[in-house]
Order: structure tokens, then sequence, then C-alpha cells
């Protein structure tokens, strides 16, 4: 199976790239599944469902939030009846949604979707080693799901890559995401288990971390308040990676960054079979 996740959509940049992106990547990659994270994408704080729908209308088939998903409040009343969003899984019992989803792909297969949260420099929410264990304790590849995906959302590289090494072998992929820069360290490790530490931001990358850099660098500079900061309107580059999955284990065969449009330089996948690289205007 062939798998994409996408990291952090970050404002209106952001969402186009990815709702032009996402059809035309599908085809020429020959995609089975697509993960966005999307906890961002109202102008960089939060998603909404209108915003959510937009995405799916696009094939994104299933979005992953983090730290800022009720930034936007009225998700808190809508996530419960969305079954392709989920929220870090470790939120405290009685929050508002779901941690994981399996929903289908192609030719009848499954994929187990689940979405965690850090704790170094971030909420002080359970553990999240304990709850992908208590998720994955009756759940195995390929008895009962094709593949699954994990977005740890956290900010220490420590922390995801001992993450990454916990679920190796049980799990086709744990991605990071958060952090809105991507990292240069997409491969499979000893297990079988795709991984990369941070797959950066659907955003515009002349900012910091996605916002308008003249008041982000000002609230560094004078150590006082600024103006509220919001979401860059550049282009925006669309970063994240490939996994293609064996079908006999769940497990990776191949991992490949891939950033399309904007700022950064270009990466594609160099699958066997696979097109021509192509523009996200394509």
């Amino acid at each position: 199976m062939r798998l994409m996740f996408l990291g952090d959509i970050v404002g209106r940049s952001g969402r186009t790239a990815v709702i032009d992106a996402v059809p035309v990547l599908r085809r020429r990659l020959g995609l089975d599944f697509v993960v966005v994270n999307g906890e961002n994408a109202a102008g960089g704080f939060g998603i909404t469902q209108k915003l959510a729908d937009e995405l799916y209308a696009a094939g994104v088939d299933c979005l992953t939030l983090g730290n800022h998903a009720w930034d936007q409040r009225e998700l808190m009343t809508t996530i419960d009846d969305d079954p392709r969003m989920i929220r870090p899984a470790n939120y405290p019992p009685g929050t508002p949604g779901r941690g994981s989803v399996i929903l289908d792909a192609p030719g009848g297969r499954r994929v187990l979707v689940i979405n965690l949260m850090a704790r170094l420099f971030m909420d002080p929410l359970d553990d999240p080693f304990g709850h992908a264990d208590r998720l994955l304790a009756d759940l195995a590849m390929p008895r009962d799901v094709d593949a699954i995906l994990v977005d740890f959302h956290g900010e220490a590289t420590s922390e995801k890559m001992a993450m990454g090494h916990h679920l190796d072998g049980r799990v086709s992929l744990v991605v990071g995401t958060h952090s809105h820069v991507p990292t240069a360290d997409v491969h499979i490790l000893s297990g079988g288990t795709a991984y990369q530490t941070d797959a950066g931001m659907c955003g515009d990358y002349d900012s910091v971390i996605g916002m308008k850099k003249e008041p982000a660098v000002l609230r560094f500079v004078r150590k006082l308040p600024t103006e509220r900061l919001t979401a860059a309107e550049k282009p925006a580059t669309v970063c994240g990676l490939v996994v293609e999955t064996d079908d006999a284990t769940g497990l990776a065969m191949r991992a490949e960054p891939i950033r399309v449009g904007g700022r950064l330089p270009s990466a594609w996948p160099d699958f066997q079979a696979l097109h021509e690289p192509v523009d996200a205007a394509d």
C-alpha cells in the first residue's frame, strides 16, 4: 500500500497548497491513503469543520490534530460527528472526539490512524507511550488492519525518536509533527517501521514557523508583547513523506520525503514506476 502523510497545515496559504496538491499527488504517486495534520489550518490556530470538509473533498482521508485542537471552540461540538478527524488519544477522559480511527482504503484494506501528543515542553497530558500500547494491545498487522500510522505531536526530538523505537515493528509509520520544520531523517527503523522526527509544515516558509516574521521576530528581540501573530501568506511548501508498505506484513518497504512548491528545495519520492515530479499547481 502507498501512504502519504503531510505535516501541519498553517493558514490559508497552507490549505490552498494542500488542496491543490493532493489530487495531483494521489494520481501521480498512486496513493492509497492520505493523512494530514490540520491543527493550524484556521489562520494558524485550530481548524473548523468547514475547512476539514474542504480538505476531505480534495482527497485527504484523515485529519490529525495536536495542542491547538481546541483553538476554534466550535470544533468541540462537531468533532464527535466527524469519523475522519482525530485528536491526541492521551487527552483526559471525557475530551470530545477520539484518538484513533480505522478507515477503509482501496482493495478492501483498512488503515488504523493514531494521534498522540508528547509531554516534554508540552501540556502535561497522560502517558503517550502507555496509550499507544493499550491501543495496539488488541490490534495487529496484518491480522486486523493492513497499515498503522502514528502522528506523534511534540517538541522534543528525543521523545519523538523514543516513540519511534518503542513502536518499531508494530506499526507502519511513526511521524512527528508540531515543530513545523522538516527533519532530514526519513528512514526505516530496524524492526520495519518508517520514521521521521518531524514532517514539517504545509505553509509559507518565508516566516517564523508559518507566522508573519516581523511581529514574531520582535517578540524575541524586545521580549515584549507584540501584535497578534497571523499566518504568513506567500506560496506554501507542501511537506511530508510517502511510505510504501508490504501487504504481507504492513511494515514499511520504502520511505521517502516529499516537498512540493513554495520556497524549500523540492523532494520527490524515488520509487520505481512513479511519474516525474510535479509542481503543486499542476
